[in-house]
């Protein structure tokens, strides 16, 4: 189910999650609670690692994807698609290594960090958010860098407080990140050139500490911290980090949505907080974990890690094989067709109107050359607002 809702546009785990607990009283008369958290658990741990597969070659961004669908739709038109994921594999399983690893440490050190930080996260982002705007090479780019950030985060907060918009998310983020990037494609007439299978990506030693060690920081602040998701923490990673060039940042991205989950595991059973939907849904079958099942979750999750890993790849292959007999604009095309159908179906015709704003707003990094990360300011700023205010 991870592999499917990872490859899946619009199909989330929390739904699939969801499903699960509205019929786990079927379930139950056939397995126990702990079966059932037991799959939830490993189908999420599957998705964080299957869903780059869609972002990076049909460019359908989730929340926890969209700061990777440029440097890795990059690599795709250099060839490199295999490559992309393999990177968010690597970032994705070694971080899964260490937040196990580190869990004894974390157990004790969550509920610290979480008592000491919670009433600044609103500062803190407020400060990424300037920085990211400041960091801009001269004044006509933070210039267009502050129209983005003010756009974009006018844009969250009207999607945000839309009455009974379901999932919001999939117009805004396909817009901004998505189709804007596959119009781009489509207006350059880019030809997709044939995709390399290569065994070996090289990496600097460097950049991969510290694209391991701030995907594990920040997958960490994504599960403390309320409404902190794991694009959000992506922007303050990148701006902490510095230049770890296109591969290490692949590589923290891919860990940082693995980490985020390992953590909600630990977040449940030390603050008692569930930070994502399918961990709210074991949750709510379980409704408090100890340290055994604690123990238990964290075999699972590396277990279903190092499968996941394998399967990811293989996927990924097979995605790499048909993409170089497919003609890249006709393929565009569909996407940005299929990605409007999906919006149509969850949104209906408010959410279609959303991703039309969205894709917009979305080519204006482009054509003004600056940072593509300014448009996450549609998460930033209405979580800046309700923290700050």
């Amino acid at each position: 189910m991870g592999v499917i809702t990872g490859l899946t546009p619009g199909l989330h785990i929390n739904l699939v999650a969801l499903i699960l607990f509205s019929i786990s009283p079927l379930l139950l008369g056939y397995t126990n609670v702990i079966a059932v958290a037991s799959f939830i658990i490993a189908m999420s741990i599957t998705h964080t690692f299957t869903d780059f597969i869609s972002a990076t070659y049909l460019g359908a961004p989730a929340d926890d994807t969209a700061l990777a669908v440029l440097p890795a739709h990059r690599l795709l038109l250099e060839g490199m698609g295999h490559e992309a994921i393999k990177l968010t594999v690597i970032g994705s399983l070694l971080c899964l290594i260490l937040a196990i690893l580190l869990s004894p440490l974390l157990i004790f050190s969550v509920p610290v960090i979480f008592n000491y930080l919670k009433n600044y996260v609103g500062w803190l982002l407020l400060a990424v958010v300037v920085f990211m705007i400041l960091r801009e090479e001269n004044l006509n780019k933070k210039f267009w860098a502050f129209v983005v950030v003010l756009l974009s985060g006018i844009l969250g907060l009207i999607v945000f407080n839309m009455p009974d918009l379901k999932d919001p998310l999939l117009p805004m983020l396909s817009g901004l990140f998505g189709v804007s990037v596959l119009f781009l494609s489509l207006t350059q007439k880019v030809a997709l050139p044939i995709q390399r299978t290569t065994e070996m990506v090289k990496l600097k030693m460097s950049d991969t500490i510290k694209a391991l060690g701030s995907g594990v920081f920040s997958g960490s602040l994504v599960s403390i911290f309320p409404g902190l998701g794991p694009a959000q923490a992506a922007v303050v990673a990148s701006q902490i980090v510095g230049k770890i060039g296109t591969f290490g940042y692949l590589v923290m991205v891919g860990g940082i949505n693995t980490v985020s989950m390992i953590l909600s595991l630990i977040t449940l059973f030390t603050i008692e907080k569930a930070r994502n939907g399918s961990i709210i849904v074991v949750q709510q079958l379980l409704e408090k974990i100890d340290l055994n099942v604690l123990v238990l979750f964290l075999a699972i999750a590396l277990v279903a890690g190092g499968i996941a890993a394998f399967l990811t790849l293989y996927v990924s292959k097979i995605f790499s094989t048909i993409m170089n007999k497919v003609n890249y604009s006709l393929l565009s095309v569909l996407i940005i067709s299929f990605i409007g159908i999906m919006v149509l179906y969850f949104s209906g015709f408010v959410g279609f109107s959303i991703l039309a704003v969205a894709t917009f707003i979305g080519l204006i990094p482009n054509i003004t050359e600056v940072s593509r990360s300014n448009s996450m300011a549609c998460l930033l700023i209405p979580i800046i607002l309700v923290n700050v205010l």
